[in-house]
């Protein structure tokens, strides 16, 4: 049986499969505060507490055309001419209807005329002026026209009951979910509160984007870029504060004991590997963080660490290497932070290979792809494998990565797979 409080390496090697080592970072997430959060500013956020109808949804008889307000036993009746009385615009307080042979101008969004119970637009309509009307208007109902009650009328709840919840706790606010908040008046609403993230890259080789005249050995830091980036599209988190630290044992407790204090996630790269440079783990041990994974059996990533200090804080400790980090990001911290903040977890994606794809078990392949739409409507995936775990160029004009599980070591050409996006 999986115990999902602790997977590490053991003396056969084994190491948990992509499945089980998310198990253990999502069963390890506390949850956010709540905040009070203005509707302007809540694009992008999970809402916390639900979001319901204040009144009846329309609150009225909502006229969905431009044209006439008239009763439709009329029409059935025989009546095919009708006085116009008045026009009524949207807005403005209900006109009366009183008489059979009459009605009133409509429209679109206005209330339905009180007496009124259908509208017929204006293009099955003629309209003029006639003495026996007094030199009123007049309009005439094209001849095959037939009038229902409530034809053209969005009826007074019929889309929610007063008190209906409208949006579950959960719901990230997207456009048309800001649009219904608004529509009941939640001018303010309860969110989860968004984390403070410390991307911490570890390394002597690292210098910083604008360095000049680099020595051979020297790389210029991306890795906090790319994470920073994607964190900020995800709307998940709050402040991001990229940092740096070098190989030196003091430097790397030191620093970490302080990012600890500070903030409420921390994503370390690089140093967490077998090298006699890799200080992190024993680091964080040493500082009181518990372990909690260590390598999971996946390429790219098979490295990755992860734990929790004492005050609940995550700590994800990704491989340096480009792809490695960027994939490890959107399969295990993406929807951790998403747990956090109590968001309902998207639909899995799945996605028909274009070719056939073999590897060499024992590792789940992680394998950046093109998505194509089909003729027949369905996402075609088309492999685009990188050369290195360096190769973070590899990943551009990529849409994302299949999951490609160990047990199996090939996917033919139109088999499906399971696809987590970028974005």
């Amino acid at each position: 049986m999986l115990d999902v409080r602790c997977w590490m390496f053991d003396v056969h090697g084994m190491l948990p499969d992509p499945s089980s080592a998310e198990a253990v970072m999502l069963g390890a997430m506390s949850s956010l505060p709540v905040e009070d959060c203005a509707l302007a500013q809540a694009h992008g956020r999970v809402l916390r507490e639900p979001v319901r109808a204040d009144r009846p949804m329309p609150p009225f008889d909502r006229v969905t055309m431009d044209g006439y307000a008239l009763r439709a036993a009329a029409v059935e009746r025989g009546v095919r001419e009708f006085r116009v009385l008045g026009m009524q615009a949207a807005g403005m307080i209900p006109l009366t209807l009183d008489d059979d042979d009459a009605c009133i101008e409509i429209a679109t969004g206005a209330v339905l005329p009180q007496g009124a119970d259908a509208v017929v637009p204006y293009e099955e309509t003629k309209s003029g002026q006639t003495p026996s009307a007094g030199g009123r208007a007049m309009i005439t109902l094209a001849p095959d026209v037939a009038i229902e009650p409530g034809r053209n009328v969005h009826r007074r709840g019929s889309d929610a009951a007063e008190g209906e919840i409208l949006l579950e706790p959960g719901t990230r606010l997207g456009g048309g979910e800001i649009a219904v908040a608004a529509t009941c008046g939640a001018a303010h609403v309860t969110v989860a509160a968004r984390p403070s993230i410390a991307i911490v890259a570890t390394g002597d080789e690292l210098v910083e984007v604008d360095a000049r005249d680099l020595t051979p050995h020297q790389v210029r830091k991306s890795n906090d870029h790319a994470l920073r980036a994607a964190l900020m599209i995800s709307g998940l988190a709050g402040r991001i504060e990229r940092l740096h630290l070098r190989d030196l044992r003091h430097e790397v407790e030191s620093g970490l004991r302080r990012i600890l204090s500070e903030f409420d996630v921390v994503l370390l790269t690089g140093g967490v590997s077998k090298g006699k440079f890799d200080f992190v783990p024993a680091a964080l041990a040493d500082l009181g963080v518990e372990e909690k994974l260590r390598g999971v059996a996946q390429r790219p990533g098979k490295p990755m660490w992860f734990g929790v200090s004492p005050r609940r804080t995550p700590v994800f400790a990704l491989p340096g290497n480009p792809v490695s980090a960027y994939t490890c990001l959107h399969r295990y911290i993406l929807p951790a932070l998403a747990r956090m903040a109590g968001a309902v977890p998207p639909a899995a994606e799945t996605v028909v290979l274009a070719e056939t794809v073999r590897f060499t078990p024992p590792l789940a392949y992680f394998l950046p792809v093109r998505v194509r739409t089909a003729e027949d409507g369905r996402q075609v995936a088309v492999p685009q494998p990188f050369n290195t775990s360096g190769d973070l160029g590899g990943l551009v004009g990529t849409d994302g990565f299949l999951e490609l599980p160990a047990d199996v070591n090939e996917f033919p050409s139109g088999s499906t797979a399971r696809f987590w996006r970028w974005r």
